[in-house]
């Protein structure tokens, strides 16, 4: 038999961790965060508390939990600019119909 009998491989480690099994880093959706605290702050602070948490619960390996995160910051962000759009045309109707009625009003003297 041959001296050395046993297989060696260059590049196997049989406790090296899996990096292609690990799904890459998502998104921490901050600019939706940023644009909660513009169009309509009070869901800020849960955009904020969301786009926080992305890394830490990557970093710990609840995958599942940092792309929960991270869609819950773009979902606050853009719920937050919907709000500000209706609120603006609301507002915009409300100042259309109050015009009408003051001119309606100020051409009957």
């Amino acid at each position: 038999m041959y001296p050395n009998s046993t297989p060696t491989y260059a590049h196997s480690n049989v406790n090296a961790p899996d990096y292609a099994a690990t799904p890459p880093l998502p998104e921490s959706n901050t600019g939706w965060a940023a644009a909660a605290l513009i169009f309509f702050w009070p869901l800020a602070f849960a955009a904020f508390n969301h786009s926080s948490r992305v890394y830490p619960l990557w970093a710990v390996g609840d995958h599942a939990g940092a792309r929960h995160a991270s869609a819950q910051a773009k979902r606050l962000g853009k719920i937050a600019l919907l709000i500000w759009a209706v609120l603006t045309v609301l507002i915009v109707l409300f100042y259309v119909v109050v015009v009408a009625v003051a001119v309606s009003a100020a051409s009957t003297y």
